[in-house]
């Protein structure tokens, strides 16, 4: 069989079984099974495929089709361009995560330019497979490496395992990331952060029984953030503020429908002052951002 041919069967069963951008993870696939880019693909596509290696790829169609994520077959995710291992103990980066990163880097070189140099201190709480905090830190590799910004970054996860992956991915980027193994704010020692950012988990519990195949098959304790989705959020309004420098920041993506209830959240601890919040790509809700005022007193 050619690699054209494969291609078609696999798409076809993935169409077949309701399976979206079947043509996309159809090539994904194939590049993974073949050790090929997708020009290769194109290049080499009247080539024959050994006997095992069919096997293998219809193997992960079928993995696909019962709601496996590719990115779980290949063990790698793009963001912020860059590759990053990814397994079942990790959240996927998604697209809209590159928002609350963005949104970081913008007042980090703000608020660089005031420190005039000082160290930058971030804390990327529940960091999954370390996307945020690696990126953060890639991004300002080059003003790091000229002395221009002096950044020191830690990242957080109450998984052991999650902390495995995202060292693994600091090391194969090549960042410099502080990790440590915590329950939220449980280990963190540190009360002298310019900067806390964190994608926490903010689906509430019932919701996740609802979501496609591919999500469910992501893990729980990164997705559920109890019965309304606020759990998390709720913890770092009433703690987050004691680990923050005055005037630093907090930054949180959340839910397309949780900007009221979070800036809520925030308010109310009186700690939280200029919030706003940031739309992502497709017009939603995605971060709330706001500066951290400890001259003022928690209700």
């Amino acid at each position: 069989m050619t690699i054209q041919e494969l291609k078609k069967l696999g798409k076809d069963k993935l169409i077949e079984n309701n399976v979206d951008e079947a043509d996309i993870k159809t090539d994904l696939l194939l590049q993974y099974v073949l050790n090929k880019n997708k020009v290769e693909l194109i290049i080499n596509s009247k080539d024959g495929v050994k006997k095992d290696v069919e096997e293998r790829f219809f193997g992960y169609i079928t993995d696909v089709i019962h709601g496996k994520p590719v990115q779980y077959i290949t063990n790698k995710q793009e963001f912020m361009n860059l590759n990053f291992y990814v397994d079942e103990n990790v959240l996927i980066p998604q697209p809209d995560t590159e928002i609350l990163v963005e949104e970081t880097v913008k007042i980090i070189y703000e608020y660089s330019k005031k420190l005039n140099k000082s160290k930058i201190k971030i804390l990327d709480l529940c960091t999954g497979s370390g996307a945020i905090a690696i990126a953060i830190s890639q991004y300002f590799k080059d003003k790091v490496k000229n002395n221009e910004i002096n950044l020191e970054i830690y990242a957080s996860d109450i998984s052991t395992k999650a902390v495995e992956v995202a060292k693994k991915n600091a090391e194969n980027n090549n960042a410099a990331i502080n990790f440590i193994l915590s329950d939220m704010f449980e280990n963190i020692k540190e009360d002298n952060f310019d900067i806390i950012v964190s994608n926490p988990p903010y689906i509430e519990t019932e919701t996740i029984l609802s979501l496609s195949k591919e999500v469910q098959k992501e893990p729980h304790l990164a997705l559920d953030g109890g019965k309304d989705g606020l759990d998390f959020y709720r913890i770092i309004a009433n703690e987050a503020y004691q680990h923050i420098k005055n005037n630093g920041f907090v930054l949180l993506e959340i839910g397309y429908n949780q900007k009221e209830k979070v800036t809520s959240l925030l308010k109310q601890c009186n700690k939280y002052v200029d919030l706003e919040c940031v739309k992502d790509l497709n017009s939603n809700d995605r971060v709330i951002k706001g500066r951290v005022d400890n001259q003022e007193k928690c209700d």
